[in-house]
């Protein structure tokens, strides 16, 4: 929700896209996180007993979203940009049969996962729905430290009492609050919103680093694909959905030349792509918040419908497509939300269209004007858009939903392309009426799995 007070510095790209595992953003990597964070200040402190409580959005659907998994592992020092998915599966049924944690001394101490680990769902706070309290214990049953911090979403984690961005960071050379302020930034130094990003990007961090790092996360969505196309079988927690990533990908392969091909086969493609992300994401694989886990298909699909289906598309055009998304998802995360839990699935998939929808248009040499017209396209399209996982499970409908994400983000920078950036809805409108939407949404359908679909799709 937007942040009132001092000027916020526009988000870091590394801060919106980090590298994680599975199924949730908000859920997995954020509770990892914070749980992690908490175990390493206990250094010096004789603990004899750890816990974690999740509340709220946490709490209703944390066991779909693997959030006890996720705060049994970061208790015992694992961060989510370190670790494997094969590694944190062994690591956790070792934790489980041997019922120990490791404290960051070396030392042991006795863990029990059903006593350590609650879920209440009946505490709520104002600040956020997904939130968690940590506290570590003495011998004697003492409280030795204790803290309560919030998942945001996007794997942001912030504590009680911290404002949601940082202050600390360094003066910018190009500020700014709103999409009007970058576009006038943009305007007044002749730069492009990617330039401009790149500027504010290399006021925190070398150059090279930014460039590297993009490179990463291109290499790590990627790579996501390509596994989540050739991986089968039955995702785990009991609503057998099938992978159908594979099967797809098989049968566009097996299509005739391209000329017999039909019209929408690019599209079949994109599909392919994101759906592929979203079936490793829901199995607990390596991905990219894009913004969120949730959404991590969509950005990945339309930059490999980028690379592999628009002619032209090189290195420098990618660099550009990841520094304009990340400065429309800052916009997004500084004045609304990137959260279901807050704001429902507008806020994931609908920002990562968003950002998916500026990204291309930048890339294929849209104005600032026509990017910013692409991205508002995309994102008045998911607007009212709930967050009703069946099960509580990153499936259905999150899986094929990023595919659509994905398509409409193409077909807004298309639109966008076709038009001279004039246009009638400004994306500042669009974000503050997504806030809106949010705020008037009913807590059911914001990633609680109490209505919508979830509540009216039988599991069997």
């Amino acid at each position: 929700m937007p942040r009132s007070g001092a000027p916020t510095p526009p988000v870091s790209l590394l801060d919106l896209f980090k590298i994680g595992i599975g199924p949730s953003s908000s859920h997995t990597i954020g509770p990892m996180r914070a749980a992690c964070d908490f175990r390493a200040a206990l250094a010096r402190l004789p603990v004899a007993r750890l816990t974690a409580t999740a509340y709220g959005s946490l709490a209703w659907t944390g066991k779909g979203h693997a959030t006890d998994k996720a705060l049994i592992l970061g208790l015992a020092g694992f961060a989510p940009d370190n670790i494997e998915p094969d590694e944190a599966e062994t690591a956790l049924r070792r934790i489980l049969h041997e019922c120990r944690l490791t404290l960051p001394q070396g030392r042991d101490i006795a863990f029990d996962p059903v006593r350590d680990i609650c879920f209440d769902r009946e505490t709520q706070f104002t600040r956020h729905s997904n939130a968690m309290r940590f506290a570590a214990f003495g011998a004697d049953g003492a409280v030795l430290a204790e803290k309560l911090c919030f998942s945001v979403g996007g794997g942001f984690v912030v504590e009680e009492g911290e404002a949601g961005m940082a202050a600390e960071a360094p003066a910018l050379p190009y500020p700014y609050e709103d999409a009007a302020g970058l576009l006038l930034a943009a305007a007044n130094a002749g730069l492009s919103i990617a330039a401009l990003a790149f500027a504010n990007e290399a006021a925190r961090r070398p150059g090279a680093e930014i460039r590297g790092y993009i490179e990463t996360i291109a290499a790590t969505m990627l790579g996501c694909i390509a596994r989540g196309l050739t991986r089968e079988g039955e995702l785990a927690g009991g609503l057998h959905v099938r992978r159908r990533a594979p099967k797809i990908y098989a049968t566009l392969r097996a299509r005739p030349p391209v000329n017999d091909a039909p019209p929408h086969g690019y599209m079949d493609y994109v599909a392919a792509f994101a759906m592929a992300v979203n079936e490793e994401n829901a199995a607990g694989g390596r991905v990219v918040t894009a913004p969120t886990n949730g959404a991590a298909g969509v950005i990945p699909a339309v930059l490999r419908y980028y690379l592999d289906f628009c002619p032209g598309a090189d290195a420098a055009g990618m660099q550009v497509f990841f520094l304009t998304a990340a400065a429309i998802g800052g916009l997004i995360k500084r004045n609304a939300s990137i959260s279901g839990a807050e704001v429902g699935c507008q806020g994931e998939v609908g920002s990562a269209a968003a950002m998916a929808a500026a990204g291309l248009c930048a890339a294929l040499g849209g104005s600032n004007g026509q990017v910013e017209n692409a991205a508002e396209i995309a994102m008045e399209h998911h607007l009212g858009m709930t967050c009703d996982p069946v099960g509580g499970l990153v499936q259905v409908p999150c899986i094929e939903r990023n595919a659509f994400g994905a398509m409409k983000a193409i077909t807004a920078a298309s639109l966008a392309l076709h038009g001279d950036g004039t246009h009638i809805v400004s994306l500042d409108a669009v974000i503050e009426t997504m806030r809106q939407t949010g705020i008037d949404m009913q807590s059911k359908y914001k990633e609680t799995s109490l209505g919508g679909l979830a509540a009216n799709v039988a599991i069997c």
